[in-house]
């Protein structure tokens, strides 16, 4: 099989951020690797939209913090494509439990959020570097969180976490600049969909439509909102590596 057509990865692309870079990258012109966890049926759909587009598809269950998983899935890749140009790590987790109430979260749900959003990107990184350095022009989109850089009441670990990861970006960037592969992130605030449909509960469209009227656009961003920005950051920017851009429709900046 030829192997000229560039090649992205995606974790955690069977839905939100990860869906919408998937189907971003597939009608610039990509190939597409599409990674889930869990939840076959959304990897799916990921992979239905990125064929409509236009894309080859490989649909991989991955589990991105073992690393015997991350070895086969790479292996995979090698195997059908022989390549890899583009990287997003979005694979992410959380808990409900909210920070003024961080003594009730247990040590196994602090580990499992690390263990996915800080071990989890070291992990696929590692193991993604030797074909990147082959691609000659390759990229690494991390999905940060504006939590990342400041805090407020989210889960204590997921805050962290994303702390962990802010710093990490920056370091791969200084570690990576000299294999020429560009290492930025995308840190999107309040976002409309499933993620924090599930952390506001009965709660969501009340504190979504507050946010709106306290953020300069006047809405909330999307998923879609962050895929443009991670395309953006794929497609040009080539003198850019080490920079998060915060998607927040300018809130973080006026508030």
């Amino acid at each position: 099989m030829g192997n000229e057509k560039r090649v992205a990865l995606i974790t955690g692309s069977s839905s939100g951020i990860g869906r919408a870079e998937a189907i971003a990258i597939a009608k610039a012109g990509y190939n597409v690797v599409i990674n889930y966890s869990s939840s076959e049926a959304g990897a799916r759909k990921t992979v239905a939209e990125c064929q409509q587009a236009g894309a080859e598809t490989l649909l991989v269950r991955c589990d991105v913090a073992d690393e015997t998983s991350v070895i086969a899935m790479f292996e995979a890749i090698r195997q059908r494509f022989g390549r890899l140009d583009v990287l997003c790590n979005n694979a992410g987790a959380s808990i409900k439990t909210l920070a003024r109430d961080f003594e009730k979260v247990t040590v196994e749900e602090w580990d499992q959020v690390f263990s996915v959003n800080v071990k989890g990107v070291f992990l696929v990184t590692k193991h993604a570097t030797p074909l990147l350095r082959l691609s000659g022009d390759a990229c690494i989109i991390n999905t940060n969180s504006s939590v990342g850089a400041r805090p407020g009441p989210q889960p204590l670990p997921y805050s962290a976490s994303k702390g962990a990861l802010w710093t990490m970006t920056k370091a791969l960037a200084g570690a990576l600049g000299p294999a020429g592969i560009r290492v930025n992130g995308v840190a999107p605030g309040w976002m409309a969909g499933e993620w924090m449909e599930r952390m506001l509960g009965e709660n969501y469209d009340k504190l979504m439509t507050a946010r709106a009227k306290q953020t300069p656009l006047r809405r909330v961003v999307t998923a879609d909102d962050v895929a443009e920005s991670a395309l953006s950051l794929i497609q040009g920017n080539k003198g850019v590596s080490g920079v998060i851009v915060t998607v927040d429709g300018g809130y973080a900046a006026v508030t």
